[in-house]
């Protein structure tokens, strides 16, 4: 069964339950994977590389809200974005932990022969595709610099 029907499944089981909160982040995802199934340009089939890209922008769009709320002092609206972003987050697979990024990343590094910081570039185009879904860009980009500079 796919991320759509799995959603919609959800769906269900969240409005039998009257789980209101959780039916909003549901129905975010949904018409989130909607829209991207009918851009232009999209086939009509979303593969699940682009149904996991669409879900990971919707968590990082809840955290960022979610820091604007808070230095706005709106606790109560902060609360609701990080609730739907962990909603959104039981889509994705599981996040690596910091260990086993470095030792992936240190991995890339031998196999692209990466020298110095001034192959950030060669090294990030590898992690980021092999790493994705897997670590925020963020972190593999701190990660790779820490690295590269420790040579």
């Amino acid at each position: 069964m796919g991320l759509f029907e799995t959603i919609n499944d959800d769906i269900k089981a969240a409005m039998l339950a009257k789980e209101k909160e959780k039916l909003e982040a549901l129905r975010a995802i949904k018409a989130a994977l909607l829209l991207a199934k009918t851009e232009k340009g999209a086939s009509h089939d979303l593969t699940p590389d682009i149904e996991m890209k669409v879900l990971q922008r919707m968590v990082k769009q809840r955290k960022e809200s979610a820091e604007i709320y808070q230095s706005q002092n709106r606790p109560d609206l902060a609360e609701k974005e990080l609730f739907e972003a962990s909603v959104i987050e039981q889509y994705l697979p599981a996040r690596m932990s910091a260990e086993d990024l470095e030792k992936t990343i240190r991995e890339i590094i031998a196999r692209v022969g990466a020298k110095s910081p001034a192959d950030m570039g060669k090294v990030m185009g590898v992690a980021t595709k092999e790493l994705a879904g897997k670590a925020e860009g963020k972190d593999i980009a701190e990660t790779v610099k820490k690295i590269l500079a420790s040579l």
